[in-house]
């Protein structure tokens, strides 16, 4: 799975991933080096507009009856995301990109009871986009005026061997010469989109062990991403 992430580039790094990106809200956040669930997530939507855009991490289905289903719903599988009816209809027609820069997993620690974070990121420390989906949701306790609620999850796949060391799942981070067909507007069909989402090559990644600290959702620094020792890169 994906449950936390880092975005620490400034924003003209961000802009400079897709020609043509606009950004869309008041005010940029700013360097995140843990972010987490139900926080709003640097996207960019396939309704036309190249907007970069701020959306709650969570999918909170169109038909849902309250927006707590999102905190559960942080991730959608590749491999049946197609098929799952909270997924399917956004999968063929509201697909996202979301932009980090690395992203975090617990692995086992011998021995021990407590998981140690690694940090994972791109060895040239660019920023990337996540395949990701998205929906647009109103209270229905609220009626027709309620204020839209635009939210979103991350696509997970297989690991790649750098990966696998540490977990059973990566998120799906796409390459740049799939941006486009990935928020290409419109309904696109299982067969046009699912080799899209495959484990990104091992060799251009690297790990390391971070500080616990990270556990934490309120620490929210620089520090969380400074290796424990050497980085671990598979060669």
């Amino acid at each position: 799975m994906c449950g936390r992430f880092t975005l620490t580039v400034d924003l003209e790094a961000v802009l400079d991933l897709i020609p043509g990106l606009k950004p869309k809200f008041e005010r940029w956040p700013g360097a995140r080096y843990n972010v987490a669930p139900t926080q709003p997530v640097p996207t960019v939507l396939n309704d036309g507009d190249r907007a970069l855009t701020l959306s709650r991490w969570g999918l909170i289905p169109f038909w849902a009856k309250e927006a707590s289903i999102g905190n559960r719903m942080i991730n959608a599988r590749a491999e049946s995301v197609h098929e799952k009816p909270a997924f399917r209809a956004a999968f063929r027609k509201q697909r996202c990109l979301i932009v980090a820069d690395g992203f975090y997993e617990w692995t086992e620690v011998p021995g021990q009871r407590r998981k140690q974070p690694m940090y994972i990121r791109l060895k040239s420390g660019e920023p990337f986009a996540f395949a990701g989906l998205w929906d647009r949701w109103r209270d229905p306790a609220e009626g027709e005026d309620a204020a839209p609620i635009i939210s979103c999850t991350i696509i997970t796949t297989e690991p790649n061997e750098l990966a696998a060391q540490y977990h059973n799942r990566m998120p799906v981070i796409l390459h740049r010469d799939d941006y486009e067909a990935w928020i290409d507007p419109g309904d696109h069909p299982p067969e046009r989109l699912l080799p899209l989402l495959q484990p990104f090559p091992a060799d251009l990644m690297e790990a390391f062990p971070v500080s616990t600290r990270v556990n934490t959702p309120a620490n929210d620094d620089a520090t969380l991403v400074q290796p424990l020792d050497a980085p671990t890169a598979l060669m």
